[in-house]
């Protein structure tokens, strides 16, 4: 399974992913701002994907400018967006290649999917009955 960084400033939306995550068996790693997340992939750990919020404490370019850092740091690192705004093709073209989006709110089968189709990073969402 894969270690997941996951960027979010809003707790609970960071502790549900964190969780959906770990029960697929996925180390997590968190961080609130761009500078915690820039110290954690400085740091000696592996991370294998990045799931960052595009507007982190009220920035709406912090999400976008850390990804882009965080693939140079750590090129080959996934990239997963989430975000409360309309995606337009403007804002597409500020992605790190080969990154996928989810805008709120998802679903924990979207948050899921996200990671294994887009990545190939574990189990394919639960199905429900």
């Amino acid at each position: 399974m894969a270690t997941v960084l996951i960027v979010e400033d809003q707790e609970e939306i960071l502790t549900l992913a964190q969780s959906f995550l770990e029960e697929q068996g996925h180390k997590t790693l968190s961080a609130a701002t761009a500078d915690d997340a820039l110290a954690i992939l400085t740091g000696s750990g592996a991370v294998d994907a990045l799931f960052v919020d595009i507007i982190l404490n009220g920035d709406t370019q912090a999400g976008l400018e850390l990804a882009k850092r965080a693939v140079e740091l750590k090129p080959g690192l996934k990239v997963v967006y989430s975000t409360g705004l309309s995606v337009t093709d403007d804002m597409k073209a500020l992605f790190v290649s080969g990154s996928a989006v989810l805008e709120k709110p998802y679903t924990v089968d979207q948050l899921l999917t996200s990671f294994s189709v887009h990545f190939q990073m574990g189990p394919q969402p639960r199905v429900r009955d």
